[in-house]
This record gives C-alpha cells, structure tokens and sequence, in this order.
C-alpha cells in the first residue's frame, strides 16, 4: 500500500485536520471502535501486495472521546479503516505464513510503548474474511512532495521513524509509507514485514547513518525499553511475535542505547526496498 494508493482508490472518511487522535482517551476510544464496530467492506487496494481492504467501521451511541477521529453517522459513530485479513496474505520467503497482520499490531504497540505515534491506531479483529489486523485510515495531506519530505534533514517526525524502523527492523520503508496530514505530524503505514531476527532494514531513510542519536530518540529508546522489560509490552507482543523475535527486539533497542548512532545499511541484504516508492 502507499499513500497514493489511499487517494485513487477511495475518498477519506476522516474530515478533520488530524487523521488520528492526538490524545490518550481519544486514542483507546478509537482503538475499541476498531476492534469492536461493525465493519463494512468499501473497496479493495488493488495495488497492494496482500488483499487490503478499505472499510468503514461504525458502532452505535455516539462516544464523545472518538469526536476527533470520527464522523457522526445518525446515531452512530463512523470511522474509515484499512483490514487486513491473514486470509489474503501471499507467502514469503523470510517470513512466516499467516504472519504479518500480528507485526503491523506489534509495530503499533513498540510506536505507542515509546511515544513515537508513528503507527496509526491497530488492532486485531475478526472480519468478513476472517481474523485480520484493523488499522486506522489516515487522511493524508496530498500537498506534501513525498519524495521531497524522505529527504529531509530537519524533520524531527521523520527521524523518529528512521529510529522506529531500526527497533522493528523493518524491510520494507518505502517513500509511499509516508502519510504526512495537515497539522505536520507523520505517520508510516505497511509494517507487515518487520521484527525479524536477522537484520533486513531496507528504507529509503538512510540520511542519519551513523549520526549521533539525537536526546528525544535516546527517551523514547529508554521508555520502551523500560516497558519491553519491566512493563507489560513483552507480555502484549507475546501473542503476536514469537519469544525469539521478542528477544531481537530487545537486543536491537540495547544496541541503539548503548552505541547512540542511527545505524548503517546491511551489508548483505539490499538497503533500499524496490521500487523504493
């Protein structure tokens, strides 16, 4: 999926300036809405590797706290969603079947357990074509220059997710990922390929290589490593990775504390995914 897929394919639900919600309250509010309202098949992306669906999700009473990332429908409440279903995954090579809807969910829990909120709100659920991951639709602004935005030095949003994908691992950090909205603040989507043991960050963010990590990427590396350890992220990500993937994880956040650099590219595995937007 990248961003100019969620343009051609469907008009956003969300018709406020910030697709997601900028609050704790707000955030949980929109995460039972997704878990539990009724979801309704809208289209499919049909530029996208696995079945992604885009959906509206609605459950009836209206709750106050899921004012800033939903649409009231009559009584009711109404978001837009992407669902994923384990159904529609292809199989790949480096990465188990049936896998990857639980690593877009563990990518939200690591972006949320250390305050990045580079991740929309995700869960999984069941759907019309079976268990899946349910994600947050994210309005992006089409004003932005993508290309222009991967590139950038001086944006803190984007280095946080330089950071971000160095602690997932992820494989695949295409220009298109990118979901900038209005107010400035970024958001990546397509974590389905991340957490695996071996090192395979592919990204197109390689800007920061073996650049001093700056002090608000050494907080968030603290706070989740607190919570991997002593909080209950380790026992959230348990019914998503498996234990040895967990245990990467950790290894890689001790890492990036212990030497305070962004990283370098691999030097057997391709840096940059294909095609890299």
């Amino acid at each position: 999926m990248s961003a100019r897929d969620r343009t051609v394919t469907a008009s956003a639900m969300l018709e406020q300036k910030r697709s997601a919600p900028d609050d704790d309250d707000g955030e949980q509010a929109t995460l039972d809405l997704l878990a539990s309202g009724k979801l309704e098949i809208e289209g499919r992306l049909v530029d996208a590797s696995n079945a992604t669906l885009y959906c509206t999700i609605r459950t009836n009473g209206r709750n106050p706290k899921t004012a800033k990332t939903a649409k009231a429908q009559g009584s009711g409440v109404q978001v837009a969603c992407v669902y994923k279903p384990i159904a529609g995954e292809r199989p790949l090579w480096d990465f188990p079947m049936g896998t990857l809807a639980g690593r877009e969910v563990a990518a939200y829990a690591v972006s949320r357990a250390a305050g990045w909120d580079v991740v929309p709100p995700t869960v999984m659920r069941d759907g019309p074509f079976g268990p899946g991951m349910c994600q947050l639709w994210i309005d992006h602004d089409t004003d932005v220059d993508l290309i222009a935005l991967s590139r950038r030095t001086d944006h803190g949003g984007l280095r946080d997710m330089a950071v971000f994908d160095a602690v997932v691992n992820n494989a695949d950090r295409k220009i298109g990922h990118l979901l900038p909205v209005a107010d400035g603040h970024l958001y990546g989507c397509d974590h389905g390929v991340c957490f695996a043991e071996d090192y395979k960050l592919r990204t197109v963010l390689w800007q920061w290589r073996g650049k001093t990590l700056p002090r608000r990427s050494l907080e968030a590396l603290r706070r989740l490593n607190t919570q991997v350890n002593e909080g209950g992220l380790e026992a959230e990500l348990a019914s998503l990775l498996t234990p040895s993937e967990i245990t990467a994880t950790k290894i890689r956040i001790e890492t990036l504390l212990k030497h305070r650099v962004h990283p370098y590219p691999p030097a057997d595995w391709p840096a940059v995914p294909w095609p890299p937007v």
